[in-house]
Parts: structure tokens; sequence; C-alpha cells
């Protein structure tokens, strides 16, 4: 949201970001000067691959699916997301609603709790993270050594199908939207090579439409272990 602040906002302009506590909630407002949404717009600004004709210009190759995020993380999080205009050349106001946590670390649901802190595992496995965008590739593969795991990383369809028969992963954590060879066409492949029959195929995907979760639980089918 910052990022689309900044974006649509004219050099010279002002963008301010305020947080405040409202009752159990943390409420953060970021507003700026800039273009402003169309009133009919804000019914359906975080609906996916929705974008203002007005901003295409600025667009610098933004699918529209930044605020679709948004509203699903913050959704996640039992939180809320507005958005609020007076209209073209006037401006935008974003706000977020999180639930506060208890300074314990722990937050009270229903008569028990729930501690923020992950478990200890006491099983190590090898994971292997499969994505050419590099960011989440580092970012997932960080997280997964931080909970205690091992983690190989690469960045295409060829590298991962060198690699796994060497590193031997427990599990692989493998994005479909690969470029040159697709993640179906790579979890085929790993599939033939019978050191992996036993490897937990995971399909990462940034849409999830119902027939990508079919299609990858059929190319990536194994009797042993559940696909996700």
């Amino acid at each position: 949201m910052l990022n689309n602040a900044a974006k649509y906002t004219e050099p010279g302009g002002h963008i301010w970001l305020t947080c405040t506590q409202e009752g159990e909630e943390a409420v953060i407002h970021i507003r700026d000067t800039g273009i402003g949404i169309p009133p009919e717009m804000l019914l359906r600004i975080f609906d996916l691959f929705t974008q203002a004709s007005q901003s295409l210009d600025r667009s610098q190759g933004d699918l529209g699916i930044g605020l679709t995020l948004v509203q699903s993380l913050v959704q996640m999080h039992g939180g809320s997301v507005s958005a609020f205009s007076e209209g073209l050349g006037r401006g935008s106001e974003f706000v977020v609603r999180l639930p506060v946590l208890a300074e314990t670390g722990h937050r009270t649901l229903n008569s028990g709790s729930v501690d923020l802190k992950p478990e200890v595992l006491d099983i190590t496995y090898r994971v292997l993270v499969v994505d050419d965008n590099m960011d989440a590739a580092t970012t997932l593969s960080e997280l997964i050594k931080l909970w205690g795991h091992e983690v190989y990383t690469t960045y295409d369809g060829p590298s991962a199908i060198e690699a796994a028969p060497t590193y031997l992963p427990d599990i692989i954590l493998l994005d479909i939207g690969l470029p040159g060879m697709d993640g179906y066409e790579v979890a085929q492949r790993l599939r033939q090579e019978p050191r992996l029959s036993k490897t937990l195929l995971i399909a990462l995907t940034g849409y999830g439409q119902e027939k990508d979760q079919q299609y990858s639980q059929e190319v990536g089918s194994i009797n042993t272990l559940p696909n996700l």
C-alpha cells in the first residue's frame, strides 16, 4: 500500500502513515495526495486484476493483484482493510484494522490460548524450494531454516531436476508457473526418479484455481504420502 501511495502520487505530493490503537484493534492509516480513486472503483478496488484505467500509464507492469493480496493477508490475521477517496485528483486513504496481541505473546481464544511462537520440532526435513521469483524463494527458504530444517534452493525446472536426485529432499516446494519448463512437467520428471518415490511434492501458485489443484495432484500423485 505504501508502494501504491508513492507510485500514484505526483512529485511534491504528500503521504501520511499513522498507527493508533482503538480498543482491541491497531488501526493503520495510509493517506496520500495522489491521483485518487473514482467512486465506481471503490466497491471493487480489492478485486483481482482491478486497476483504474486512469492509472495504466503508471502501472509499470502491475498485474492488479497487489490490493487483493493485501486484503487476503489482512483477513488471514483476523483484520480488515478499507479504501476511501473523494474522487480523481483528490488523493486516497487506506485503513487497515488488526487485532492487538497481548504483551505476553498469547492471544486469548474462547477459554484457551494460542502460543504465537512456533513449536520446535524433533524431526528435521530436507526441503527443496523451486521458484523463479528469487525474492520469494529466498524468503521461504529462510523461514524454513528458522523452523530448523535443511533447505536447498533452485530457480528453474532443469536445475531442480538435476539437484533433487543428489540432494534427496523429503519435501519439494514447487512453483507451478516456472518459465520454460513449468511445475507440472518438473513434477512428472521428478516422479520418474526412483530415489524420489517417497518425496512429498507441494505445489505453489499465486492463483490456486481449482484446475491447478486437480492437475497438480494428478501429475505429482504417489501412494505413500498425500499431495498438497
